[in-house]
């Protein structure tokens, strides 16, 4: 008999190849696994809300595994941690409702990019955001992410899946897309600098979806691009005509992924 965990996991995505298990990879879901295994004593499978690339981060990234039955989830918590902190952490593990699935069960994910806008690079907030050196017009990147409300076809903002047609669309429901200034004690950057952070929860995403608009808004802000241009790019469905902007991986983590109730 076997019982399914849904775990709430952390991690630092640095020197990960991202979180689905690869051969003769360093992955999130091949070392969770791994512990999980030896603290359970069988071999186990993991699935999450959402594959994270390589050197993205999570702060609430869901997984549910199955167990043996009785398997102490406190005592699995503090052991896994023990062996994986702090790269990797397991906030919390609970027995799942029946029928609980972590992708398909989602309703929806949010994640957050994290850009410094700032003349002097800073080694603390290197790890965790993108050095733009700006200036950046927040108001027209805000402007920008409106257009992405709704659902629209996504391919031009998303890397083609292998295997797909040329031209298959990429249908995804955008349900918040927001920038904002995230407050910081006077001194902490240098003079005009700014840390910003951009917010956005959709249904589901796909491969490089969040980075790729990222990218393109800055350039809306670095005034390369115009706000309007994100509407035409979305309708054209055609991504060369966004170009090779894509935004680091390292300012990005998805935050929490919504299951309603």
């Amino acid at each position: 008999m076997t019982s399914r965990l849904r775990l709430t996991v952390s991690y630092d995505g640095a020197g990960f190849r991202g979180f689905a298990a690869q051969p003769g990879q360093r992955t999130v879901a091949g070392e969770l696994a791994g512990a999980i295994a030896t603290v359970v004593g069988h071999r186990v499978e993991l699935v999450c809300a959402g594959r994270t690339d390589a050197g993205v981060h999570a702060k609430g990234q869901v997984v549910h595994v199955d167990v043996r039955e009785g398997v102490d989830s406190a005592r699995l918590v503090r052991s896994v941690n023990t062996l994986l902190k702090p790269s990797i952490v397991v906030r919390s593990a609970e027995v799942a409702p029946a029928g609980f699935d972590a992708r398909r069960s989602a309703r929806a994910r949010r994640y957050r990019y994290l850009i410094l806008e700032d003349q002097t690079p800073d080694p603390l907030l290197a790890p965790l955001s993108w050095h733009v050196p700006g200036p950046l017009d927040l108001r027209a990147m805000a402007s920008a992410a409106d257009a992405l409300l709704g659902e629209h076809d996504f391919r031009a903002f998303c890397r083609r899946v292998p295997g797909t047609e040329p031209g298959t669309p990429i249908p995804r429901r955008v349900l918040d897309a927001r920038f904002a200034e995230v407050p910081v004690r006077p001194g902490e950057l240098g003079p005009g600098g700014r840390l910003l952070r951009f917010d956005i929860e959709a249904t589901s995403f796909c491969h490089q979806m969040v980075r790729s608009l990222v990218g393109t808004l800055v350039e809306v802000g670095r005034g390369r691009r115009r706000a309007s241009d994100v509407n035409w790019m979305l309708q054209s469905g055609d991504r060369s005509r966004v170009g090779g902007v894509i935004a680091p991986p390292q300012g990005l983590c998805l935050l929490e992924v919504d299951y309603g109730g």
